[in-house]
């Protein structure tokens, strides 16, 4: 089976409101897919889902080919890495502290635990004198370096980012995107990133889920949902980004 994550009649509901109808998806080993589409389409509830902070009132959700239930979560959780737009720091923890909080739960070599952050360092571009700073001390762009750090210190089979570059300015935000490509294409990491940009989602994405109302609108490439819109709601999701529009 290629798909690392399946959803099969997903839906979740907060009393008589559906935050996600049922739903079927599969997310690719290696893959990167965005799900993109207006605040409170169910995104984030997909992602929540899918780690297990929310449980579903219906279907099933499958990792690597287990269901996801209650009794696995902690185990799903040290394979899942999990970024948000805050970064998610503890205030009082250094930048090194935050990276390893999960490596030292775990008790891991103090030798390994070394290691790895150095590569991470590498990988993220995070300048190591700076490991001993607190979130406070650190740039918005060197937070979200670090909440990317501390989810990929486990190597992680699944990445899931929720808008983690959505409170960045442009300049800070298109190099991080540059980074995040990069990055992912040198680990082959199967990822799932939500964002309302859609600018964003074509570079970052291999495939988009454009999402509305807690139902997917349509799945592909920016290009099919321009040349071949399954609704009138993609043509006009397409024309609200109108620098999209002229490229």
């Amino acid at each position: 089976m290629s798909a690392l994550v399946q959803l099969r009649g997903v839906s979740k509901t907060y009393g008589s409101a559906a935050a996600l109808h049922p739903t079927d998806l599969a997310f690719e080993r290696g893959k990167t897919t965005v799900l993109i589409g207006p605040s409170g389409c169910g995104k984030s509830t997909l992602l929540r889902l899918i780690i297990g902070l929310l449980e579903p009132d219906a279907g099933t959700i499958q990792f690597d080919g287990a269901p996801i239930t209650p009794a696995h979560t902690a185990e799903l959780r040290r394979r899942v890495g999990y970024v948000i737009q805050d970064g998610g720091l503890f205030p009082h923890l250094t930048a090194r502290k935050n990276v390893l909080l999960m490596s030292t739960h775990l008790k891991r070599p103090v030798a390994e635990m070394d290691q790895r952050l150095a590569e991470l360092c590498a990988l993220t571009r995070f300048p190591e004198t700076a490991l001993d700073r607190y979130p406070l001390e650190l740039s918005g762009g060197q937070r979200q370096r670090i909440s990317l750090m501390r989810a990929l210190a486990l190597s992680p089979e699944l990445l899931l980012l929720d808008e983690p570059l959505g409170a960045l300015d442009p300049l800070v935000r298109a190099a991080l995107q540059k980074d995040l490509k990069e990055i992912f294409a040198r680990l082959k990491q199967t990822a799932i990133l939500v964002t309302h940009d859609l600018a964003e989602a074509a570079y970052l994405g291999d495939e988009i889920v454009l999402m509305t109302e807690g139902r997917v609108a349509q799945i592909g490439t920016l290009e099919d949902l321009r040349a071949k819109p399954a609704s009138a709601f993609v043509t006009e999701f397409i024309n609200a980004q109108r620098a999209l529009v002229l490229t």
